[in-house]
């Protein structure tokens, strides 16, 4: 039972979060009008730097090395494809926010404003305090500006992901002669339902490949 979980234990939203925390100083409405050094990948006429995809990589390497510890060596890299995988995620997050943009998919001042005041991670005692908001960015050496344009595209793509989810057919998931306790068969169906959903996303960032025009140089990641 367990292992069948983590088969169907999906890393799309792991490395979503992850790819979003590079947008911090390279946006996706940037546009480089440079050669293509230091260019690991274009889609249409975005373009991700090398810069992007090193910051994703160190942070996907430290997220699955906080997880699987001392087993986490270089076999397992090489089973997980970790260069590659980051590398597809950038592009595929690229990909959905570039289809949020077409089809209209927004986040308004308002809801970007909700969102960040709501965040736990800059309240004290429970309320949002713009000083340790202030603070907390200036540490990090990002500037409010950034933080927030960052937290929209994350709002937008999640919105973007929602919405494919909701289009998509859910399975129909039968676990009645599976023989495990109820939070077990719970977990399960939660992981099988994710899978579900996590494959309709990349089924729709495929199809939306199609229409764009993308370029990979594999060689700068190697």
């Amino acid at each position: 039972m367990l292992k069948m979980m983590r088969q169907h234990a999906k890393y799309f939203y792991v490395l979503f979060f992850i790819v979003i925390l590079s947008f911090l100083f390279w946006g996706v409405g940037t546009v480089d009008k440079t050669s293509s050094g230091g260019i690991v990948a274009e889609v249409g006429k975005h373009k991700i730097t090398q810069e992007e995809y090193y910051r994703a990589y160190d942070n996907a390497f430290k997220f699955y090395k906080d997880l699987y510890k001392e087993k986490f060596d270089e076999e397992m890299q090489k089973k997980l494809k970790l260069k590659e995988t980051v590398l597809d995620s950038l592009i595929s997050n690229r990909v959905l926010l570039l289809a949020a943009a077409e089809n209209g998919i927004k986040v308004t001042d308002e809801e970007l404003n909700e969102a960040i005041i709501n965040d736990p991670a800059f309240m004290k005692n429970g309320v949002f305090d713009n000083q340790f908001y202030q603070n907390i960015l200036r540490l990090s050496r990002i500037t409010p500006e950034l933080y927030e344009s960052m937290k929209r595209q994350e709002l937008t793509a999640t919105r973007m992901g929602r919405l494919i989810e909701l289009a998509a057919n859910p399975p129909v998931i039968d676990l009645g002669s599976a023989s495990a306790d109820e939070q077990t068969l719970k977990a399960l169906k939660d992981a099988m339902l994710n899978d579900a959903k996590d494959k309709a996303i990349k089924a729709y960032i495929n199809g939306y490949k199609k229409s764009l025009k993308i370029k990979e140089y594999p060689k700068l990641i190697s």
